[in-house]
């Protein structure tokens, strides 16, 4: 109770911040992740190979490495900021900024690559009858095959999310002050390292836990009927 009266505010800060991460990088990740899997199953060549070869380096790249090349080879060596450099915040809401871009990134991969898999379950034939009907392969794949491909990776992409909720602790390597920052100060100020793992372990777990069991509810509410 001792940790939590000192540090109360400062979890709730740390956690919010955690949630922040976490909800922008899976819209950017979500919407990213579906004009990737569109590229991959594009009748254009260059798409494909261009699909094809983002998933497979982002998939393939450390997170922290590519959250460090957001910081270190973005910001300080190419000067490509995403905050203005006049604002007293600048340091602060730039490496937020820079961690939300790698997160998206590297997670847009893993959800490409889920609905790549629904595409796939989509029959043949629906497709082919859109086309029947003078559809273009973009009204094709927005109107008749991503709507059931969705439908078909809801549970998948709640693990994708989840997967990045725990991923948002590597922000921690450019300053964001997330759960995990916090969590290290903690440590290395409190004799208490089960107490204080514990909360956090908690913590993680209330972040968490309903994500899963609202795409669960989500797969079996949507489940396309064979």
């Amino acid at each position: 109770m001792d940790l939590l009266s000192k540090y109360g505010s400062q979890l709730l800060e740390a956690f919010w911040t955690t949630i922040q991460l976490t909800v922008l990088s899976a819209i950017g990740s979500l919407i990213l992740g579906t004009i990737l899997a569109a590229m991959r199953v594009s009748p254009i060549p260059v798409a494909r190979a261009i699909g094809t070869a983002y998933v497979t380096v982002f998939r393939n790249t450390p997170l922290t490495l590519i959250i460090i090349f957001c910081l270190f080879g973005l910001s300080q060596t190419l000067q490509i900021n995403l905050a203005p450099q006049s604002s007293p915040t600048f340091l602060v809401d730039n490496n937020f900024r820079l961690a939300v871009l790698g997160l998206t990134v590297y997670t847009a991969a893993f959800v490409c690559e889920s609905l790549r898999a629904g595409i796939n379950t989509v029959h043949l034939g629906q497709s082919e009858a859109g086309r029947s009907l003078g559809l273009t392969f973009s009204q094709n794949l927005r109107f008749i095959v991503l709507p059931q491909a969705f439908r078909a990776v809801i549970a998948p992409l709640g693990s994708v999310l989840i997967a990045l909720t725990k991923n948002s602790t590597i922000a921690s390597v450019i300053g964001v002050a997330e759960a995990s920052l916090l969590m290290k100060t903690m440590i290395e100020n409190e004799a208490a390292i089960f107490v204080i793992g514990g909360i956090f372990a908690l913590g993680f777990v209330i972040l968490t836990l309903p994500t899963g069991l609202l795409f669960g509810w989500l797969s079996k509410r949507f489940e396309v009927a064979r």
